[in-house]
């Protein structure tokens, strides 16, 4: 206990009274991860101000082999910021970190801080005729930080990748409170291994990123957005590639949804309503967009386009968006899909990915495998077609209790379905990251290549073990412990 309190004094004397607490009122709401699966203990939660106090605070970790968990807006999806419940972690929070350091619209670029919330960052750039071209429904509370450490991806992949796509430069704190000094946007660098890249997807394991320079483009000129309804998933597909042939560059969002899912949000989502008067099996939600005012109206591009793919019968009906406002409550159903499932009881929510292609292969195979070999279950199958994501929902019988349900077939149900993603030639995660959700699932399904690599690089640069212990990284068979 006094070794404990010598280091925990150390700490507070970085940070301050402002940067430390270790009551238990104050950290209660950061111990649970957001889908409320997971929750730890900590002996104190830090809020470094700057850089250099994240590296004093890892440099006293490391001489003391104190667990270091980093921690964004918490609203992961995996637990991957979320502390065991051994009590000995120190939580530390970024989000003191929120400053925007430079804006430069001339090279398309913005530097700021890890902890600079979502929205905090697109309202910035607008003000400055730029966006970032990455959203999500958590944007309100997630950041930079914690987007970089999970590659997050969202709805605009399709035309501007995912977070690894958008970082040019990063800072970062290693585990033994040396400092990474990459922030430079270089177009070429050859000086090997690209060191940034570690940091992208490493869900805090090998270090604290602390700042990143990100890919900023023009704000949008304008954009039209459309609702269709098709009869399959096999019709959608047909469409995207339809589409994204004639207006790659200005075709921005693709998203499919069953009607299920729709049915769900117009249930329990107050203020939507049903896009078009007639029912569908599926539905696609269409984004195309204009950010140079020489570029052709998307207006008229998504009305010729889709007056042809009628003709083609690729489509049932559509409509498009007569008002910006009118915009959002098409994205705000797509965006309420996760919400309204929760609310429409209990179902086990798998973020997977397919090659393009095969995805609606994959949902027309998988989802009656699923509903057959686990009677009165229902598949809810959506997402980002021109990306391969199919956020993968099972949702339990009528009638389930929910915590029972989740214990008894959550570990007969995930591995079937991860499975026929292996199968399909898939990723068990798309865009959420593995976190502890799916760490033994990553060692099960993962070959001898890949798990050694994601060992061999975690033991250089975090020997002693103590970033994010128990998170991404799988054990080795011969290993015990977190």
């Amino acid at each position: 206990m006094p070794e404990t309190m010598q280091w925990l004094k150390q700490m507070e004397s970085v940070v301050g009274a402002k940067g430390f607490t270790s009551a238990g009122d104050d950290m209660a709401p950061w111990l649970t991860d957001w889908r409320g699966r997971y929750t730890g203990a900590a002996t104190a939660m830090i809020s470094p101000a700057n850089t250099r106090e994240t590296s004093e605070i890892l440099k006293i970790a490391n001489e003391n082999a104190v667990a270091i968990v980093p921690q964004g807006g918490n609203s992961g999806m995996v637990g991957g910021a979320t502390p065991d419940d051994s009590g000995h972690s120190i939580l530390l929070s970024l989000r003191r970190m929120d400053q925007i350091r430079a804006i430069e619209s001339d090279d398309q670029l913005v530097m700021c801080e890890a902890g600079v919330i979502l929205q905090n960052l697109h309202e910035a750039l607008a003000d400055e005729g730029q966006r970032f071209p990455l959203t999500l429904g958590g944007k309100g509370s997630a950041t930079v930080g914690g987007l970089i450490s999970t590659n997050a991806g969202g709805t605009q992949v399709l035309r501007h990748g995912t977070m690894r796509s958008l970082v040019v430069g990063i800072e970062a704190v290693l585990p033994n409170g040396d400092i990474f000094e990459g922030l430079a946007a270089l177009k070429k660098d050859n000086r090997g291994y690209d060191l940034k890249q570690l940091f992208v997807g490493g869900e805090g394991t090998l270090g604290v990123v602390t700042a990143a320079t990100l890919k900023s483009v023009p704000a949008l000129v304008d954009r039209c957005v459309a609702w269709a309804g098709v009869e399959s998933t096999d019709a959608a597909y047909q469409l995207f590639q339809f589409l994204n042939s004639r207006t790659p560059q200005s075709l921005e969002g693709f998203e499919i949804i069953p009607a299920s899912c729709l049915t769900s949000v117009l249930r329990h989502i107050p203020g939507t309503r049903p896009p078009l008067e007639e029912s569908h099996s599926w539905h696609v939600l269409i984004e195309i967009v204009r950010d140079q005012p020489e570029a052709q109206d998307p207006r008229s591009i998504i009305e010729n386009l889709l007056a042809e793919a009628l003709e083609r019968n690729l489509i049932e009906d559509a409509t498009l968006a007569a008002s910006e406002q009118q915009a959002e409550d098409f994205w705000k159903i797509r965006d309420s899909i996760a919400e309204a499932e929760r609310a429409n009881g209990p179902a086990l929510q798998h973020d997977i990915s397919v090659p393009v292609p095969g995805m609606a292969k994959f949902i027309n195979t998988a989802s009656p495998v699923i509903e057959a070999k686990f009677p009165g279950t229902e598949v809810a199958a959506f997402g980002h077609m021109g990306d391969g994501n199919v956020h993968f929902h099972v949702k339990a019988p009528a009638g389930a209790k929910a915590q029972e349900w989740m214990r008894d077939y959550s570990t007969q149900i995930t591995p079937l379905v991860h499975d026929l993603v292996i199968a399909a030639g898939g990723s068990i995660s798309a865009e959420h990251g593995i976190g502890q959700n799916k760490r033994t699932e990553l060692g099960r399904l993962s070959s001898d290549a890949r798990l050694s690599m994601l060992r061999a690089i975690k033991m250089a640069l975090d020997p002693k073990n103590i970033m994010n212990p128990g998170k991404l990284v799988p054990l080795a068979s011969s290993q015990s412990g977190s």
